[in-house]
């Protein structure tokens, strides 16, 4: 009797710990960018803070989503709602350098998001939107895998 109510146990503990991956398991890593909602940017009323029962790993980064939909909409097609240069400053990679990419400066351009490291940045990112552009898709592929501070 003694070693049938272990066994319960056992296979009580195993199925309790043994689950899919839930926002606990995330609880000590940081959001990507800064918990932001990526599908949200695209919706036109501006990004919305994601929350932690809408979680998604892709390539490593832990990205929250608002809701289950957009969440779906993310895992679906991932490159349509990443940040361009690695979430990175959109002015700073036109210049070949790697700035943090302020998750509140934004703006979508084409169907693409670009982040900026603050609103003056962007201010002068604005000027020449598609020049920039050109130049920072030039640039990205020799500084996409070089450390920030080696720029």
């Amino acid at each position: 009797m003694k070693f049938k109510q272990f066994l319960v146990r056992i296979t009580a503990a195993l199925v309790l710990f043994s689950g899919a991956a839930s926002a606990s398991d995330y609880s000590t890593i940081a959001l990507a960018v800064g918990g932001y909602d990526l599908v949200s940017y695209h919706k036109g009323s501006g990004p919305t803070s994601g929350n932690g029962h809408n979680l998604a790993n892709h390539k490593g980064n832990i990205y929250a989503f608002s809701n289950a939909k957009n969440k779906s909409a993310f895992e679906s097609n991932p490159e349509k709602y990443l940040p361009a240069y690695g979430g990175f400053c959109a002015y700073g990679a036109s210049l070949g350098k790697k700035f943090y990419g302020d998750p509140t400066v934004y703006k979508v351009v084409d169907g693409t998001l670009y982040l900026n490291l603050d609103k003056k940045v962007q201010s002068i990112w604005n000027k020449d939107i598609s020049g920039n552009i050109s130049e920072a898709n030039n640039l990205w592929s020799s500084i996409k895998y070089v450390p920030a501070a080696e720029l």
